[in-house]
């Protein structure tokens, strides 16, 4: 039987994988599980899937194309496939839950 309940403390334990910026955690068809916490700033750029973050630790601002919104702890925040966004001013102990779900170019709305 494979997983089904991931612990926070591994999930912020687990290192990146090579060439990637946050750590995969568990996979299923087209959906991906990862953790993220960047530190300083946020370099990412687009994805080719549809994403959602969870915010577990910190507070800032997230960009999201052109919109700029403020988050903080328990704040869920979508991203359709190939919009710019990123963590801006964020505080020191950012934490997220990364899931990427869908195709590639995302799903219509």
């Amino acid at each position: 039987m494979s997983r089904f309940v991931f612990p926070l403390a591994e999930a912020m334990a687990a290192p990146p994988e090579p060439g990637r910026i946050s750590a995969r955690i568990f996979g299923h068809g087209s959906l991906q599980l990862r953790w993220y916490a960047p530190r300083g700033e946020d370099p990412q750029g687009p994805h080719e899937q549809d994403e959602v973050y969870v915010v577990v630790t910190g507070q800032g601002w997230f960009r999201r194309g052109e919109e700029r919104l403020p988050f903080g702890p328990g704040d869920a925040i979508f991203v359709p496939a190939h919009v710019p966004h990123r963590f801006e001013d964020f505080s020191p102990d950012l934490g997220v839950w990364v899931m990427f779900t869908g195709p590639p170019g995302g799903e219509a709305a």
